[in-house]
């Protein structure tokens, strides 16, 4: 492959507005070109196709995130606060760490659990959406898609629900070190900032909660046991944080993306209207076809070959969901929207033992959201104003979306 080739697949192009607007050609060249690429400009192979992706979810590392100690060692030191709580998250564990971890969050993070909270979710929605109702118009992200799994996270951990502008702040700053920090260590210092304060207020509401425990999940948390084991203290702050972050911009983007998907496909937007039973199966096809999460790395776990590429372990690898769940291989006609799609088994919530600990809430969280908005605002449409997406490759999601209703 020429350098010019291989310049003109890398995944470096994303940082190009246009590009991130619209990331499928380039994805789409990927899979059809070189599917397992080597990137020399982000040193990792970028992986496209379904069945690629779905191997390097199942059988590759998880556990990329540099220690402490090595990050000292390159003279890394200011980043050492951020390794010590992501080595901890499960997301950034392999076994037997992750399952660990994750026996014990389950046993506090039930789907009954989440499932009670439907109600409570449909109160916040109407709650929202009566605040712009009388304006006939709204920006969906800062008045509706931002607010609503912000407030639901703060209650389901048992904090102030007047909290939930500092946990969104919070947590979009650390979703822009999560997308973006292979190719910008300048986002670094916001970060540092948030963690700092991130970490603070958890251990604080932490202990409050172990003294004086009430219903939410910060108590089941901390308290959780399995054969007698438990969460440390810095386990429970490092897996909320992750868990805050998960949820919130996971739902964020789900509820921005699948709107103006919906505004862009009319005829589907009013199917929906006229009838709610689709909304689930809706659901997984915005959630297909784009994706909240893009893509995620991974670590090569031994020697091995893929798509007759020689790997090597320890070699970075990027799964590019975004691409996968567009593979015309896995998927009929893939670039068409059908909101009733069947055998729709998408990665966007990952796959395996890694699949997304939040993906039962958001999945409740979309649907209340979606039936909320077209029951509540007739006539939507899209309003005056750019159409603008945030700057991060990994987390796809709107800054901004301008809509009107009658």
């Amino acid at each position: 492959m020429t350098a010019t080739t291989a310049s003109s697949l890398s995944l470096y192009h994303l940082l190009d507005p246009d590009v991130l607007a619209s990331p499928y050609p380039l994805y789409q060249r990927l899979r059809e070109t070189d599917p397992v690429h080597w990137d020399p400009y982000l040193h990792a192979w970028v992986v496209t196709r379904y069945a690629d992706v779905v191997t390097v979810l199942q059988r590759f590392l998880g556990s990329r995130t540099p220690s402490p100690e090595k990050l000292s060692a390159l003279g890394l030191d200011h980043l050492v606060p951020i390794a010590r709580v992501m080595v901890k998250q499960m997301l950034f564990l392999d076994p037997p760490a992750h399952g660990r971890i994750r026996r014990l969050a389950a046993a506090a993070f039930t789907p009954g659990r989440v499932e009670l909270l439907r109600a409570r979710i449909h109160e916040i929605a109407d709650a929202l959406i009566d605040r712009v109702a009388p304006m006939g118009a709204m920006e969906v992200m800062a008045d509706f898609a931002n607010p609503l799994p912000a407030i639901v996270t703060a209650e389901m951990f048992g904090l102030a629900p007047d909290d939930h502008p500092r946990l969104k702040c919070w947590s979009q700053d650390f979703a822009e070190m999560l997308g973006n920090f292979q190719h910008n260590p300048g986002r670094a210092s916001n970060v540092l900032r948030s963690l700092e304060e991130m970490t603070s207020y958890f251990h604080e509401a932490v202990r409050r909660q172990t003294k004086e425990p009430g219903e939410g999940l910060i108590p089941c948390l901390a308290t959780a046991e399995v054969d007698s084991d438990r969460l440390t203290e810095d386990e429970v702050v490092a897996n909320l944080i992750v868990t805050m972050v998960g949820g919130l911009e996971t739902t964020t983007n789900l509820i921005g993306n699948g709107l103006l998907t919906l505004l862009h496909h009319p005829e589907d937007l009013e199917r929906l209207r006229e009838d709610f039973s689709l909304i689930p199966t809706a659901i997984e096809e915005l959630l297909r076809y784009e994706s909240p999460s893009q893509h995620t790395a991974r670590l090569v776990p031994e020697e091995l070959e893929l798509d007759g590429k020689h790997l090597i372990k320890g070699q970075a690898v990027i799964a590019v969901m975004g691409a996968a769940n567009r593979d015309p291989a896995r998927y009929p006609d893939p670039n068409h929207l059908d909101i009733a799609r069947p055998d729709n088994r998408h990665l966007a919530f990952g796959w395996a033992a890694h699949h997304c600990f939040g993906a039962p809430l958001a999945r409740i969280e979309g649907q209340v959201a979606f039936e909320t908005i077209l029951r509540r605002l007739p006539g939507l449409r899209l309003g005056p104003g750019p159409i603008t997406w945030r700057p991060n490759l990994g987390l796809r999601g709107l800054s901004a979306l301008h809509v009107e209703f009658s």
